[in-house]
């Protein structure tokens, strides 16, 4: 197992695991896991927990009692107070939309602690294949660029110490999130980041209603922020980072005191304003 508290085994079994212990209560026997799980029925109890004990091992969301009860350990990062939390904007650029076969060309990434940018990282990376012209044009980007660029399994160990704990925040947070465990999975093979995260285009729409769209010119515009270098992650991470304090502050504004609340949170338009003036006699 990688020396890392936020890699986990990207192993369906795991998952399947945490699915029955969730539908369970949080706790569950070996037996009954290696029966819904590994599909063997009728075991040894002694076998059962040998097995569910090898699958768990090492993975910090796992607790094991008497070598024959698994519990799944509760994540308080959902409930914890939003001043409490370290959080990580991120943003990527890449070969290309899509992996495989796409690759990260460059990783831009802030800290955000008490409402302020308290650390940063941000390096291009050599993907070791061409990037597309589209992709250099888009990005400025260049070949000759990356070429004494580090590969990402030079900066992997560094960026999983840089993020830590905290919760990873990107604008369209799936796409930034899926390239970096398609880096990580290459480097450490059935491994995924572990880390809580939360799309600033999903709470964007929930917070500001009413924009045109929600683009990251745009709302960066909503917010007076200027975008200094627009398609570089180093410069757009940075935008995602202040558009993320100026919501943390509006959701604070609302009473929303915790991620989970967060995620849920919508502003509802006065119904009254949308409605139509009627003529007067």
């Amino acid at each position: 197992m990688p020396p890392f508290r936020n890699l986990v085994s990207d192993s369906t079994l795991v998952q399947e695991t945490i699915d029955l212990l969730r539908d369970c209560g949080g706790r569950a026997p070996a037996t009954e896991i290696a029966d819904s799980v590994f599909k063997i029925s009728h075991i040894d109890a002694e076998l059962a927990s040998l097995l569910v004990a090898d699958l768990v091992r090492d993975d910090h969301r796992f607790k094991v009692f008497d070598g024959q009860t698994v519990e799944l350990l509760t994540n308080n990062v959902e409930t914890q107070p939003l001043e409490e939390l370290d959080f990580v904007v991120v943003d990527v650029e890449a070969t290309g939309a899509k992996t495989p076969p796409n690759r990260l060309i460059e990783l831009g990434a802030y800290r955000i602690r008490y409402g302020r940018i308290v650390d940063e990282f941000v390096t291009l990376v050599n993907p070791e294949l061409p990037i597309p012209r589209f992709v250099a044009s888009l990005t400025h980007i260049t070949n000759d660029m990356v070429k004494a660029a580090p590969v990402f399994a030079e900066i992997a160990p560094r960026w999983l110490e840089f993020v830590s704990d905290a919760v990873l925040v990107a604008h369209n947070a799936p796409f930034d999130t899926n390239f970096l465990n398609h880096e990580i999975s290459r480097v450490y093979p059935g491994h995924r980041m572990v880390n809580s995260h939360i799309c600033t285009v999903k709470l964007c729409r929930r917070t500001l209603p009413g924009l045109a769209n929600y683009r990251l010119d745009t709302i960066a515009n909503h917010f007076s922020i200027n975008i200094f270098n627009r398609h570089r992650a180093g410069s757009d991470a940075l935008a995602t980072a202040e558009i993320f304090i100026r919501l943390l502050s509006k959701l604070n504004g609302h009473g929303v005191r915790d991620l989970a609340t967060a995620r849920t949170f919508r502003v509802i338009e006065d119904p009254q304003e949308a409605l139509p003036l009627l003529p007067t006699f």
